[in-house]
């Protein structure tokens, strides 16, 4: 079975301006726009050594020291890719042309609030306003969503995000020391894939935890959303999985009344460097046992993903896709879930003792 799954690309170039020269810039960003044939016109950094030291790493043409200077030197039809923390997004949303096609990091900022800010800014000034939830164009996901659509597994009844491996948060230092550190700036990716696939639940249940010998907001969280009596949708998250890669697992699954998909994510087990991605599904043969068939697929979360949301971006600007996936509309829904989140973690169970 042939299954597409790489996105469409644009029909017309618009140029790219990147504020920011984070590290998830050079190992997704650049790499994915290099892959798509996508135009980098410039890039800016407050520390704008940074930005120089990007531009000459990666041929870019430009470096701005303010995104006021990238503004008053961008093409009539740039699009820019905010790559920076959350606090930063709508003082430089205020400073973009009104009408411009904007792609702002996940998440959507610190909170509900900030999300409903930021929502506020993009009406007002029109901006045309995507957050980068890749994990929607990740190849696995695409296929997924493909046999899905089709019917292949019939009526989809349970999606299961498991993660149990340790992440090196050391890696990302403004990132570890969040207060709201493994569903806004993990699990929220699982969140939005989730209602990409069955839309809005009707409430959530949720707690995240930290480790004893961390000094880490959060590092496993388990979520449950609720879909009704049918439907069932979960997360459960361990970063702090230290004892070998022997009982690692990284993996969505599918289940549907016909037959079921399991996806594993390898860029999340032995990170940074990563394991080969893993997509195989099950459907009955002729004999009417089921069978799991691997399909291989080209490319991973990071960077090939990073494709998928700028084309979306750039192809519903110029009129070729009808619908923006991950426009900051649509993503505040992903924050609502998150925020609930929260507010569940905190008010906790129903004890026992007043039963």
């Amino acid at each position: 079975m042939q299954i597409p799954y790489k996105p469409q690309l644009p029909k017309t170039n618009q140029p790219i301006i990147i504020i920011g020269a984070s590290g998830i810039v050079k190992d997704a960003h650049l790499p994915a726009y290099k892959m798509a044939g996508f135009e980098v016109f410039g890039i800016t950094n407050r520390t704008f050594s940074k930005a120089q030291a990007m531009a000459a790493e990666f041929g870019i043409t430009h470096a701005f020291e303010t995104v006021a200077d990238a503004v008053k030197a961008a093409p009539a039809n740039a699009v820019y890719d905010i790559t920076v923390m959350p606090e930063q997004y709508i003082e430089i949303l205020e400073q973009l042309p009104d009408g411009a096609a904007v792609l702002i990091q996940k998440p959507m900022g610190n909170d509900l609030a900030e999300a409903k800010e930021i929502l506020e800014v993009c009406e007002r000034k029109k901006l045309v306003g995507a957050i980068n939830f890749q994990l929607r164009f990740a190849p696995f996901v695409a296929a997924a969503r493909h046999l899905i659509n089709e019917g292949i597994i019939g009526e989809l009844y349970d999606l299961e995000f498991k993660v149990t491996v340790n992440t090196p948060w050391e890696m990302f230092p403004v990132v570890k020391v969040h207060p709201r550190l493994e569903i806004l700036f993990h699990s929220v990716h699982y969140i939005d894939c989730i209602r990409s696939f069955i839309g809005d639940p009707k409430s959530v249940l949720a707690k995240t935890w930290k480790h004893p010998l961390k000094d880490l907001s959060s590092s496993r969280s388990t979520i449950i959303l609720d879909y009704g009596d049918t439907m069932r949708a979960v997360i459960n998250t361990n970063h702090d999985h230290h004892f070998g890669p022997e009982h690692e697992e990284s993996y969505i699954k599918w289940e549907g009344t016909k037959g079921a998909i399991k996806a594993k994510m390898g860029l999340l087990m032995n990170y940074p460097a990563g394991l080969e991605d893993v997509f195989e599904y099950s459907v009955q043969n002729e004999a009417g046992n089921y069978e799991w068939k691997k399909v291989q697929l080209e490319g991973s979360w990071f960077p090939e993903a990073f494709v998928g949301t700028m084309a979306n971006l750039m192809r519903y600007k110029e009129g070729s896709d009808n619908e923006l996936f991950a426009s900051v509309e649509n993503v505040l829904g992903t924050m609502k879930v998150v925020e609930a989140c929260y507010i569940s973690n905190k008010n906790g169970g129903i004890p026992q003792m007043d039963l």
